[in-house]
């Protein structure tokens, strides 16, 4: 029997403070809200007038009733609670020790409410999609996010599993309210936060059937719930009911972009790019202001090496703001009291507790910035180091000198006459900044340009006139690099880097469009970029961050190669680490393994996670390390991994990570339940913590995943 985890605290300096910033806060919610609040008040037993408050965040506990919440804050044997569980209301249940229970509503002017059935099923639903919302994929990064909070997993039988369905079901058609990812613009009825929770659930389960039976019944009533089902039939290995599905619900709704994207996405995920490219121009021309439609046509140009228009396409994406999810906001605490439960006593684990040392990082590769790109901006960073990684940095280049128009050609036309005429947002050619990547054809050599231009809102920053011809891009990936303090001697690294050719700026259409900027008429014509665009300042700043990026990996792995070969006189190198000759902090490994991996190389990122490994243990490093293990189906080393991050995941009071439950199902559908739980039980681990990941494997069990009864 795996043990509760333990309780944080954060003390307050006055008691209920918590509460009323909370209270201040439900005006300002957007869509789920943040965790759950639990508030107690403690009372002194040596000092019966001395109190303390005390809270803590929790999600995936049952909020159905006053009755179960109460009896969540019993388990915690305090005098107080406080719950919380809608957008622009807290369903809030106080428990008194001796005493009784008291449940009302909380609106966002501050009025209470009475607590209805139906604002407990929507508390109920909504405590689940919080659950699967705020849960930690197992690098981390979520736990790290917000202090004090417990994550249970919310779903743990079948029979709550019928009550989740149910509620999904009759709260379906207001799903749109409670707001969806930051890739999507207009939350709808199939793109919104209960879908991708819904989605969330079936995906880490395997629960296929049951999101079937529900999606069935709903499409009986709407066939725009079609691109659901078919997702799902997908996942659940049912190929040729979903093509029927899409065949039929995209002849009765040709114009719906969510069926189109599906249809498209599994044709790329069957490398069939050549039917998936009309699917894809059509699902743009049905939501043009979507992100989602214009990076799947990106992504198909790519796969189709069809460079030039992929970076067209990717010029028009629309971008988002990227709006976080709601977080809690509370005063400074007094102090912050973190136990650590016996039963995740573990030392390899134990030495990550000390956290994150910033001084030991290395100030050039504090400076990068595309780690913090999320959202949008971070998808259409992956898709501009994608095509990097395939053709190389000096192609992209030319590719993008010959498809947008450069700020020295602007500068220089301007002076001459020539024979085409710019005007503003579009040259005259017929066409706009949608068609060229939707209707053009691509050109016989790829890269020429391709006839069409567009408004841009400008390149602000300072250009760099100086561009010397670097190094093909294929080498520049592949030479082995550190870094460098700028201030000491150049290192064989830094010169190699120094070789990457710097982009140039393209002209920002501020300029173009600019009173003091129009061009004479008798200079009004414009040969050399009569066909080509404006590029997004968005994506100028893109390939700015990505030669920041390019020019650190140089260096890292230019001046491990010489430390390396500078190694070898004196005798060779530990070939199970080749890193062993170039000396890094852990952080410093952990962010050149995410540099490498942003930058899609997967080899050199696994590398660097795991010399970040042999200094002391990262979640992030681990879950990027098991992630390869899986790809390559080495399944003990899986579990090996699995096994340390779900205690790490434990010491810091999470029991539940969707990713890591889906990996275990995974593991039981091709090994058996049976073989899985001997591995881990054979591992010399403390028991209590192979404990922690026999309670996955009872999960799996519990929903009768295949393979759970061998």
């Amino acid at each position: 029997m795996v043990a509760t985890p333990a309780v944080p605290e954060v003390i307050e300096h006055e008691i209920e403070s918590a509460i009323d910033s909370r209270n201040d806060a439900l005006p300002t919610l957007r869509e789920l809200g943040p965790p759950d609040l639990v508030h107690l008040i403690k009372q002194s037993t040596r000092s019966p007038n001395k109190q303390n408050g005390v809270y803590h965040h929790v999600t995936g506990i049952d909020a159905s009733s006053s009755a179960s919440l109460a009896a969540y804050i019993n388990t915690l044997t305090q005098t107080s609670g406080d719950k919380s569980s809608k957008i622009v209301s807290d369903m809030r249940v106080e428990v008194k020790i001796p005493g009784g229970v008291e449940s009302y509503c909380i609106d966002e002017r501050g009025d209470k409410r009475v607590a209805s059935d139906s604002l407990w099923l929507e508390t109920f639903l909504c405590a689940v999609l919080r659950a699967y919302s705020y849960a930690d994929d197992g690098s981390g990064d979520t736990i790290k996010k917000i202090i004090a909070v417990r994550r249970f997993d919310p779903i743990i039988t079948t029979e709550l599993e019928h009550r989740f369905l149910d509620a999904a079901e009759r709260l379906f058609y207001k799903g749109w309210q409670l707001g969806s990812d930051p890739e999507i613009q207009v939350p709808n009825l199939v793109s919104n936060h209960l879908t991708t929770g819904l989605l969330s659930y079936i995906h880490a389960t395997g629960r296929y059937a049951s999101g079937i039976n529900l999606f069935e019944k709903l499409r009986s009533r709407d066939p725009e719930i079609s691109s659901l089902l078919a997702r799902v039939l997908i996942q659940g290995d049912e190929e040729v009911k979903a093509i029927n599905l899409l065949k039929e619900s995209i002849e009765e709704l040709p114009m719906d972009y969510s069926l189109l994207d599906c249809q498209a996405a599994f044709l790329q995920q069957k490398n069939n790019l050549e039917w998936a490219l009309p699917l894809a121009q059509r699902a743009v021309v049905a939501a043009p202001s979507e992100f989602g439609t214009w990076a799947r046509l990106a992504e198909i140009y790519v796969g189709l090496e069809k460079w030039d228009l992929a970076l067209l396409t990717l010029n028009s994406c629309p971008m988002f703001t990227y709006q976080d999810k709601d977080a809690p906001r509370m005063p400074e605490p007094a102090r912050v009291n973190l136990p650590l439960l016996s039963d995740t006593n573990y030392n390899e684990i134990d030495e990550s507790v000390n956290g994150y040392d910033i001084e030991a990082v290395h100030p050039n590769l504090r400076k990068l910035t595309a780690g913090n790109y999320k959202g949008t901006f971070l998808k259409a960073y992956s898709l501009l180091t994608g095509i990097t990684a395939k053709i190389g940095w000096d192609q992209l280049l030319r590719i993008r000198s010959q498809v947008f128009v450069m700020e020295e050609e602007y500068r220089s036309e301007k002076s001459q006459p020539g024979t085409g005429r710019t005007t503003g947002r579009f040259t005259h050619t017929g066409r706009t900044p949608s068609t060229t990547a939707l209707r053009a054809p691509s050109p016989q050599v790829n890269g020429m340009p391709s006839p069409s231009s567009e408004q841009n809102d400008g390149k602000e920053e300072k250009a760099e006139d100086d561009e010397e011809d670097g190094e093909d891009g294929e080498n520049a990936r592949e030479a082995k690099p550190g870094v460098e303090d700028a201030t000491e001697a150049p290192s064989e690294g830094t010169v190699a880097a120094d070789r990457l050719a710097q982009p140039k700026h393209t002209v920002a259409s501020v300029e173009v469009k600019s009173g003091g900027e129009e061009p004479d008429p008798s200079h009004s014509n414009y040969t050399h970029f009569q066909h080509k665009r404006l590029c997004e300042r968005w994506l100028d700043n893109l390939f700015m961050v990505l030669y920041e990026d390019l020019r650190i990996y140089t260096i890292w792995r230019t001046d491990m190669a010489r430390a390396k070969a500078s190694s070898e006189p004196a005798g060779s190198p530990n070939p199970n680490n080749p890193s062993a000759a170039y000396n890094k902090s852990a952080e410093e490994w952990e962010i050149l393994g995410d540099l490498a991996e942003r930058l899609h190389h997967a080899p050199e990122a696994i590398e660097a996670y795991q010399s970040c490994l042999r200094i002391r243990f990262s979640p992030k490093a681990m879950r990027a390390v098991t992630k390869m293990w899986e790809e390559e189906h080495k399944n003990e080393n899986v579990l090996q991994g699995l096994i340390r991050l779900i205690a790490w995941q434990y010491r810091w009071y999470s029991e539940f990570s969707p990713g890591l439950l889906r990996i275990i199902r995974k593991l039981i559908e091709d090994e058996g339940a049976v073989k899985v739980r001997s591995i881990v039980q054979a591992t010399s681990l403390p028991q209590s913590v192979l404990d922690l990941t026999h309670h996955y494997v009872e999960l799996c069990a519990n929903f009768r995943s295949n393979g759970s009864d061998v």
